[in-house]
């Protein structure tokens, strides 16, 4: 998970491992979260669109770059119009279903990961 609201990160985190569903390893900068990731230890990155230094699209598409299988689920504060015309591919490749609003529905989230991960 990388979201650079620390808050956000840490509630995210209890409630996910909370679940017994997931183990999640938090990060507060993309760029660190690039430089510690590798391919085929995680199944999923959970990414905030507004990050510093690097936001969430163009730290998703490096990661993929590592790990094609690796699934994504993006957090959001804006309405998804709000983002670049550059970066409609993504949400036109993975659909609205791989962008959750903050704040976030915990229960809902769960759910929505659950149901990425079971995807082929």
């Amino acid at each position: 998970m990388v979201d650079d609201e620390i808050d956000i990160t840490l509630t995210l985190k209890i409630a996910l491992e909370q679940s017994g569903f997931f183990q999640v390893e938090a990060f507060y900068e993309s760029v660190l979260a690039l430089s510690r990731f590798k391919a085929g230890e995680y199944d999923l990155a959970i990414l905030d669109i507004k990050l510093p230094e690097m936001d969430g699209f163009e730290l998703y598409r490096k990661l993929r770059k590592i790990d094609h299988k690796l699934k994504i689920c993006f957090l959001t504060a804006a309405e998804l119009g709000h983002y670049r015309e550059t970066d409609s591919d993504i949400m036109d490749k993975l659909g609205k279903d791989y962008f959750v609003a903050k704040p976030v529905d915990t229960i809902n989230l769960i759910e929505r990961l659950n149901s990425m991960l079971s995807q082929k």
